[in-house]
């Protein structure tokens, strides 16, 4: 293939495109995910909905979106309407600046590898990291518009949270970015076609997943919506399409959490030797690699929901002050001592 015709392959209307199609991958893996928990849920707990609701449940999942898509529209009396109605958008805007830079593979043509990412950024891993706090924010604007009492303990429970768990969060991406020398999040993922960084760092893969999975908002860590406590915390008042999406939202952060675990520690869509001369997938034979890897993680994510108990909010705290942030300091001195052997 000459060079104008990978100019015109990867021209801006065809980023669109691809950015439009990486749209409804996620869409439709949130999705596969909320069935998938769901199904699993309804075998372990024997729930009638998720086991016979159709063929695998699947109709279950269908019948909960025409109720949330048909549900009454309520907004309380005393509810900060502006707010109210913009929370969503903001929750799920921190999505969608996500998915700008994260790569979702990569397709090989005639020899040269193209990944495929609608935006790539020499920063793109300080970006990503950035607008996921959002997410933050857009928490908070649901419980504040509330005016509920149990609504805004729990957002002041998902700043304790979120806030203790981006620190060491961060600085374990930092320790990648020094060890590679770049923050460009492509270029971390192709570093790790001899050794994937886990075996380089697996005190900060143990640090990052920790932290990831408390940032998510993940079973143990759920204080901000733990029903037993908070009636369902931050999004207690919301109802209809408003409460979707927040929900779905939670479900798209789990799949692009997980595509972050595989790019920065597992290897990214770096094919082993052994695979390297399968040709039935042809080009995107990388692409499903990656993709089978980030459901791997998914899986395991969702197993711990079900193998861990929810931990006290003091217990959260400490964890991430106490345990994790001293954890990410200490690998950071050994990501830095890394950067100096490999030459970096």
């Amino acid at each position: 293939m000459s060079a104008e015709s990978i100019d015109i392959i990867f021209n801006p209307w065809l980023r669109t495109l691809l950015g439009l199609c990486m749209i409804g991958v996620v869409f439709g893996g949130a999705m596969l995910v909320v069935w998938f928990e769901r199904k699993l849920s309804g075998d372990i707990q024997f729930r009638l909905g998720p086991k016979y609701v159709g063929p695998f449940g699947l109709f279950q999942l269908v019948a909960d979106a025409i109720k949330l898509m048909t549900k009454e529209d309520l907004i309380p009396s005393k509810a900060d309407r502006l707010l109210f109605v913009s929370a969503p958008i903001a929750l799920m805007g921190s999505v969608f600046m996500m998915l700008v830079a994260i790569p979702f593979g990569a397709v090989v043509v005639n020899g040269v590898e193209y990944p495929i990412v609608a935006t790539e950024m020499d920063i793109s891993l300080l970006y990503i990291e950035a607008v996921s706090s959002i997410a933050i924010i857009g928490a908070f604007m649901y419980a504040y518009s509330s005016n509920n009492k149990y609504s805004l303990l729990g957002a002041f429970r998902n700043f304790a949270r979120m806030i203790g768990y981006e620190v060491p969060l961060g600085i374990t991406m930092v320790s990648i970015a020094i060890m590679v020398g770049s923050l460009n999040i492509v270029e971390i993922a192709q570093a790790q076609s001899p050794i994937w960084f886990i075996f380089l760092q697996p005190l900060g893969f143990l640090v990052f997943f920790v932290a990831l999975m408390a940032d998510m908002g993940r079973l143990p860590f759920d204080q901000n919506e733990s029903e037993e406590e908070l009636v369902a915390g931050w999004i207690t008042e919301y109802s209809g399409m408003r409460f979707g999406l927040g929900f779905f939202a939670e479900y798209i952060h789990l799949i692009l959490g997980s595509m972050l675990v595989v790019l920065l520690f597992l290897g990214g869509w770096n094919l082993p030797a052994a695979l390297t001369n399968i040709t039935i997938l042809g080009i995107f034979l990388p692409t499903v690699y990656f993709l089978l890897k980030s459901a791997l993680v998914i899986l395991t994510i969702i197993m711990l929901r079900w193998a861990v108990p929810r931990f006290r909010i003091d217990q959260v705290v400490d964890l991430s002050w106490k345990r994790l942030l001293p954890l990410s300091l200490l690998n950071l001195g050994w990501a830095i001592i890394l950067g100096i052997y490999l030459g970096v």
